[in-house]
């Protein structure tokens, strides 16, 4: 029951949040709003912020969850925390991709970076179970990681490369929708990259270091779990 004037903008050339700041700053300087008149924001700059506010709740929910499953299947917190290790190398590298590609965080961004920490952790599950497998079979820690990590290059590579040829159309979408692909698209393939990186060669050269508690007793000695 009260009246409204309602100004439209379309954005071009910088994020909607900073230019809303600027807006907010601006007019708090320089407008004197009548008593009784009140200024909003809408429009998607409003639909931003309740994605962002309701994605705020669901990644940590979701990371605490991968976690306890990732617990569960190995029995070792160490173990599960090297394979959470891929989520914050391929995090970096989908802010890499967006700042080079000239692009700003954005909700399809955001979901894309969901996506990638599925991925680059279902990467990490291949490798640790690969090396577990090894010593399982009483191979030393050396070999065994060797051989893991050999093994599963394949694998992984096949993981990202497959799903980066996927994402090409929507990473070069210049028509109706491709402010919501191409987001995405560029955070998962330049998350892919650093996060398979990461999987290769710094998963298991710390492999012997988070696997302590369940390879290893306090003293340094083989667990008996390994002897079988």
């Amino acid at each position: 029951m009260q009246r409204r004037v309602v100004v439209e903008a379309n954005l071009a050339g910088r994020d909607m949040g900073g230019l809303v700041a600027e807006l907010r700053h601006r007019i708090d300087r320089e407008v004197v709003l009548p008593p009784g008149y009140s200024l909003v924001f809408g429009g998607q700059f409003e639909n931003q912020q309740r994605a962002q506010a309701r994605l705020m709740v669901v990644v940590p929910l979701s990371l605490g969850l991968i976690f306890l499953l990732l617990y569960f299947a190995f029995h070792s917190v160490g173990q599960a925390l090297l394979i959470m290790l891929n989520v914050p190398l391929a995090l970096i590298g989908g802010i890499a991709a967006l700042y080079l590609s000239g692009q700003y965080l954005s909700v399809p961004g955001s979901i894309g970076f969901i996506a990638l920490f599925g991925v680059a952790v279902l990467n990490g599950v291949v490798m640790v179970n690969a090396i577990n497998q090894n010593l399982e079979a009483g191979e030393s820690m050396d070999a065994a990681v060797y051989r893991g990590a050999l093994s599963r290059l394949r694998p992984v590579l096949m993981t990202a490369g497959i799903a980066t040829l996927g994402l090409i159309p929507m990473l070069f979408a210049t028509g109706v929708g491709s402010e919501v692909q191409r987001p995405l698209a560029t955070v998962v393939v330049g998350g892919l990259v650093s996060a398979t990186f990461l999987t290769l060669f710094v998963v298991p050269a710390l492999f012997a270091s988070f696997s302590r508690g369940r390879w290893f007793g306090v003293d340094g000695s083989r667990s008996a779990g390994e002897a079988q």
